[in-house]
């Protein structure tokens, strides 16, 4: 007979239940984690293991295994889908071939491993999280349905018999999840007899100390080291050029300080001095005004994210807008980019983008999961600036040319865009900048009147700010420094450029801008600032409105 006073309570009974249930679904949801995300130019599987180690899977050409990024002392299996045949024979004609075929995707990885690491192990922990929640509620749903079933009656003796033992059978359960946990899914057993031997190719990166087996090893051991060259020149290329941002900021503050000065009140007869004493640290914008930094045509040059953080934060950039062309082609495995670019801007500054024809509905989805606001078409309001704006129609893939997306031209975009403008200025809620891509789709809304400022990309080179019709229009250069025609991973093919832009709140105008440049030999130029050129009719134009004959 069991002894009553070493019962545990009703309540000590719950408590006790609810944890070991807790725990359960907590180890179900950590071990079973998977997530279908890339890795370089490959679709990959990543899967939560019981073991310390990140291994990645390649088939036949074997397996990299390094130190896991996730806590708890998890590992993670990464299974690389869709290896070209060309690449599991070490030859060196079409070894050579076929990578470099898949040269840029590869080295935007070396160029950026950590940021793929991160990416994953954030994407394995929340699936983990949903998967622990839904087993809980599993749980829950089985347990009330249960009771429902079998009745008071039963549940009482049920009660009676399993009260006494309720540390042991919890203690069991917890042993149990512990030693499933632990043996859920250790690093499998090699695939060859080769020795697994740290690779030198990888000193300096993120996967210092990664071993290598099977094939892969002699196709690392000869051309990876290209690659992995790449990476070490890229790294201290964009390093040398983000200390060179900063150095020309420092002189841009420097100018605007002294400007300021040279302004300054003169002090009269008697006056204290320290009443007109400017405030250190960097310049102030004037009273009322949003500082707002443009970027466009990244085309996944993640080599600029230091410098984009360094611009967001050197400028004070209360709001950050893309004009599109992050990514190259469109493509899911380019996610890394927006992960990339995104990590630069601070969560509590907004980040509106108008996606460009190397974009995609797949890269949307995933600058929406990041938080940034996706233009679809209607006015947004964002950081107290009415913005619209709208994907680009068109989608250009590298090899098979450009072609619409949707039912409409460009020409057709500009005039849905400009008749929700005049409707929203027509309502009292005038929109303040109309941004897109490409330039044309925006000359609609500045002919009608309803748009007083535009922002795009696509040109690869700044244009503006100059009249059209009734507003103005401004084009940003290529803030991933390639040239029209042209694709930059590795060193700057051509000047990156950013703008930064001041807006009035009150007015509710653009008021002044300034262009950022950082060139191909690295030096980098932070201009002054340009007040904004007023915008009037050109001659000959009367604002178009809806309905009216064009």
């Amino acid at each position: 007979m069991h002894d009553q006073n070493h019962m545990p309570s009703r309540w000590a009974r719950w408590v006790v239940a609810v944890v070991a249930a807790l725990t359960a679904c907590v180890g179900f949801g950590a071990t079973t984690a998977r997530a279908e995300l890339s890795l370089g130019p490959h679709q990959a599987v990543y899967e939560v293991t019981g073991g310390p180690h990140l291994v990645i899977d390649l088939g036949p050409l074997g397996r990299i295994v390094s130190t896991s990024p996730l806590p708890l002392g998890l590992g993670v299996s990464v299974t690389v889908q869709e290896i070209p045949a060309d690449l599991t024979a070490v030859d060196a004609p079409r070894t050579l071939t076929a990578m470099s075929q898949d040269l840029d995707s590869y080295l935007q990885f070396f160029d950026s491993p950590q940021q793929t690491i991160d990416t994953a192990a954030r994407a394995l922990i929340e699936d983990a999280v949903i998967r622990a929640v839904g087993a809980f509620a599993v749980l829950v749903a089985a347990f009330l349905i249960g009771r429902a079933v079998l009745g008071a009656r039963r549940r009482g003796e049920l009660a009676a018999a399993i009260a006494p033992r309720t540390w042991q059978i919890a203690g069991a359960a917890m042993l149990v999840v512990a030693v499933w946990a632990t043996s859920t899914g250790s690093v499998p057993a090699r695939r060859t007899s080769e020795p697994a031997e740290a690779s030198m190719v990888f000193a300096g990166t993120a996967l210092e100390g990664a071993t290598l087996t099977g094939r892969l090893a002699r196709v690392i051991d000869t051309y990876s080291g290209q690659l992995v060259g790449l990476y070490r020149n890229n790294s201290g290329y964009y390093t040398a050029g983000r200390e060179n941002l900063e150095a020309a900021w420092d002189e841009a503050d420097a100018r605007e300080r002294a400007a300021a000065d040279v302004a300054a009140p003169v002090v009269p007869d008697g006056a204290d001095a320290a009443d007109t004493t400017l405030p250190d640290g960097p310049p102030q914008p004037p009273e009322n005004t949003l500082t707002v930094l443009l970027v466009s045509d990244l085309h996944c040059n993640t080599g600029m994210t230091p410098l984009l953080r360094t611009a967001v934060a050197r400028s004070g950039a209360g709001l950050v807008l893309n004009a599109g062309d992050s990514t190259i082609n469109g493509t899911d495995v380019e996610n890394v980019c927006v992960d990339s670019f995104s990590s630069a801007v601070p969560d509590d500054v907004p980040l509106v983008v108008a996606d460009g024809n190397h974009d995609s509905l797949l890269i949307s989805a995933a600058e929406r999961s990041q938080g940034e606001t996706v233009l679809d078409g209607s006015v947004v309001e964002v950081a107290g600036m009415r913005i619209l704006g709208d994907r680009d129609p068109l989608e250009t893939r590298i090899g098979a040319g450009t072609t619409a997306v949707r039912e409409e031209t460009p020409a057709q975009a500009g005039e849905r865009l400009r008749d929700v403008a005049c409707e929203a200025r027509d309502a009292g809620e005038r929109v303040d900048l109309l941004l897109v891509h490409n330039p044309a789709v925006g000359d609609a809304g500045l002919r009608s009147g309803c748009v007083p400022f535009q922002i795009s990309g696509h040109m690869h080179k700044r244009i503006g700010p100059e009249a059209i019709g009734y507003g103005l229009r401004y084009v940003n250069t290529t803030t991933g420094g390639a040239s029209l025609g042209k694709l930059s991973v590795g060193p700057l093919q051509y000047p990156a450029g950013m703008t930064v832009l001041r807006f009035d709140t009150v007015s509710r105008s653009f008021t002044q801008l300034r262009e950022v440049t950082v060139d191909p030999d690295r030096s980098a130029t932070v201009g002054d600032w340009e007040p904004m050129p007023p915008a009037w009719p050109l001659p000959g134009y009367e604002p178009v409105r809806p309905g009216t004959p064009r």
